[in-house]
Order: C-alpha cells, then structure tokens, then sequence
C-alpha cells in the first residue's frame, strides 16, 4: 500500500517559507513530505532527508534523483554528527511509524498479518520484540505495555505472556496477538492488541528517549526565523513536543543535555492543528494527527 502523508498541504504551508531555502526531513519514510517539497522549492533550495530505516534510505537513493536532494541513514537524534555546521530554514518530523512498516509482514510490526515479531525500524541494531518478550520478566513487560501503550490490562497480558513463552518461545505477530486476544476481550472498535503494539514498537526503538534528544538539538541547526513542524500520532509523543516548547515548564529529563536558555528560544505558531473530516474518511489512520509548528527567536 502507498504511504499518504497526513496533514501534507497543512505541514507545508508552515514548512515552506523561503522556496529558495534549505529544508530538514528527518523521517523521510516513503518520501511523501520529501517529494512534495521538492516539487514547491525553488532550483536554488536544498532538501537533506533522515531515516533510520535502511529500507527506506534505499527507496529515497532510487526514487529520487534531484540534485537539491540528499538522504542519510541515521537516527534523527544524531542530528548533529550529520550536518555539524549546517543550519535549516525549516525542520519537519512527522512521528511515529510508516504505513508501509504495517503493510509489510516481514517487519513485525502489525498484529492484523503474520510475520517475524521484529519491529525494529533499524534491522541491522538493537534487539527485535520476539528477543525482548521470550527473555523480560513479567513486571518490566507489564511496566512497558503500561507506560507506552496505557494498557490497563497489561498485568493480565504481561502474565499471558511469560506462561505462553514457557510453552512455546513467541516468534510470530500473530502469535503475539492471539495471546493478547486470549488474555482480554475486545471492547469498542479498537483491536486488543493495538495498545499493546504500540507500546513494545515504541521500547524495542526507544522511541521517546530518541524524540527527546532531538528535540534538545534542533535549535543549533534552525536558522533565526527557521520553522519546526512536528506531526505526533498519539498522546504520549505530543505530550513531550508540547512540553517541551512550553515557555512555563523549565525542566527536562536530567539525561537530555540542553541549552539551559533554550525555553527562550521558540515561538509558537499554531498550537494544535487536526487532520479536516475529509482526510480522515480518506486516510483514516490520520485520525490520532496532532501538529503543532514553531519558530527559532
């Protein structure tokens, strides 16, 4: 399936103040946000794009010849080993995960299809959901399901789990899933396992500690003037992108080195905006969209 880029014409219009300027795409995914502000940006303006997904780096090496273009294969929370002097006349992050990471079984990160539990967005590092849950004790299971997923049942699912490993070592999605049907019965449309999903997706590659560091660094590489864009998909991202730039909250994370002065250096542009009614009936997995945009003082 074709990725669809949520909240695209929105994001750009904020993105997109200088056609003749250099731009930031730190979660190229399948280039949607790429392609398009390429087409908008002037023969004399630049586009740098970053994935941490080699898969997607590949695509955006064979898709996209332009010679405004470049793409890296990095996290975004290493901004500052990528660019080093470089500074953007507009930043964009659109969070959370690729619709073609859940219309790819091979990557394991959806519970509607059958393929490895993997889910990490870096194959090549790091430790796979499969590796995690056949090894974690049942209270850091539970703890995570909790804390990423707000997973009410995640003490009833987190036992499911450890006595379904005992039998047999969980290696599939759809393994992963039954045992989670099995545990908890489904209330309202959403699928039992979807908290749950989300919540290990977000552990296994540390999703949170990642979007915190790269909040901490966008400064140095914003020009004065410069616009963030930011696109959360759900309350636990949008809660850190909103407190993060709020003038009154003066703390942060003792492990995410800052600027001590860096709460002075933002404006806020739009505070909330929403997917319309129309793009969530095309699109409807914009319907959790939250973006909000500012600008470097």
């Amino acid at each position: 399936m074709l990725h669809v880029p949520v909240l695209l014409e929105e994001s750009l219009d904020f993105l997109l103040h200088n056609l003749s300027g250099s731009y930031l795409d730190l979660t190229f995914g399948r280039g949607s946000h790429s392609q398009e502000i390429l087409k908008r940006i002037s023969l004399n303006g630049t586009l740098d794009a970053v994935d941490r997904d080699k898969d997607a780096v590949l695509y955006g090496k064979e898709n996209i010849n332009d010679s405004r273009f470049s793409i890296h294969h990095s996290n975004y929370s290493e901004i500052d080993s990528l660019f080093l002097n470089k500074q953007f006349d507009g930043i964009i992050l659109d969070l959370g995960i690729c619709s073609t990471h859940l219309d790819e079984p091979s990557r394991g990160f959806s519970f509607q299809s059958n393929g490895p539990l993997d889910m990490r967005m870096n194959t090549s590092s790091g430790f796979s959901a499969s590796e995690w849950l056949n090894s974690a004790p049942e209270k850091e299971i539970a703890d995570i399901l909790y804390k990423y997923g707000e997973e009410k049942a995640s003490r009833k699912i987190a036992n499911a789990i450890v006595e379904s490993r005992e039998i047999k070592f969980i290696e599939t999605t759809i393994e992963l899933s039954n045992i989670i049907q099995g545990a908890i019965k489904r209330t309202g449309k959403n699928h039992p396992a979807t908290k749950s999903f989300q919540a290990i997706r977000i552990h296994v590659n540390n999703e949170l500690y990642h979007l915190k560091i790269v909040l901490s660094k966008l400064e140095q590489f914003l020009k004065l003037g410069g616009t963030v864009v930011i696109i959360s998909f759900h309350s636990l991202e949008d809660r850190i992108v909103k407190n993060f730039f709020k003038p009154e909250i003066k703390t942060f994370p003792k492990d995410i080195p800052i600027n001590s002065s860096f709460k002075q250096t933002y404006r806020c542009i739009k505070k909330k905006v929403r997917p319309s009614i129309d793009e969530i009936k095309t699109n409807p997995r914009s319907r959790s969209a939250v973006m909000r945009v500012f600008s470097r003082l």
